[in-house]
């Protein structure tokens, strides 16, 4: 699963968006799932967004839930690394690895407490709609490269 705050925007984004997960859903089921931007987050301190976004990130979670936070300050891994990640998960979980992109301020405290790990895409910095696509394509890289696919050149 995957879960982000805020709707895409962009058009050429929700194209892509689109694309990937229809190719994932060829390997394995996937949920995509949006939060609703805050009303009146105008009004709002940053510190208070994250703490709104934050209590409903964890009320999608169900018990067993494996909670992967997408933050500039995760673990890096190669396509090959990731696609090895998500075969061991594949293989071991019961439950659903919860992927989650917060929104432009980052996660609350407690989002961060309930974590069972942080990924990094990228040393560099993307907006959260952009980080969307990115992982998308990279979850679908993953999967033809688990299937030994010639999706990913090395």
């Amino acid at each position: 699963m995957l879960l982000a705050i805020g709707k895409t925007d962009e058009n050429y984004l929700e194209t892509g968006i689109q694309k990937y997960l229809s190719r994932i859903s060829f390997y394995i089921p996937f949920e995509w799932r949006v939060i609703p931007d805050l009303k009146n987050r105008k009004n709002l301190s940053f510190e208070q967004q994250k703490t709104m976004e934050g209590n409903l990130i964890l009320s999608q979670l169900q018990p067993g839930d494996e909670l992967v936070l997408l933050d500039e300050t995760g673990q890096g891994f190669s396509s090959r690394e990731f696609s090895q990640y998500i075969e061991k998960k594949k293989l071991t979980m019961t439950k659903r690895v919860v992927f989650v992109i917060g929104g432009p301020y980052g996660f609350s405290a407690s989002v961060y407490a309930a974590a069972h790990r942080k990924l990094s895409l990228s040393p560099m910095t993307f907006s959260h709609q952009m980080v969307r696509l990115v992982f998308l394509e990279q979850l679908y890289r993953a999967l033809t490269i688990i299937k030994g696919e010639p999706y990913h050149h090395d």
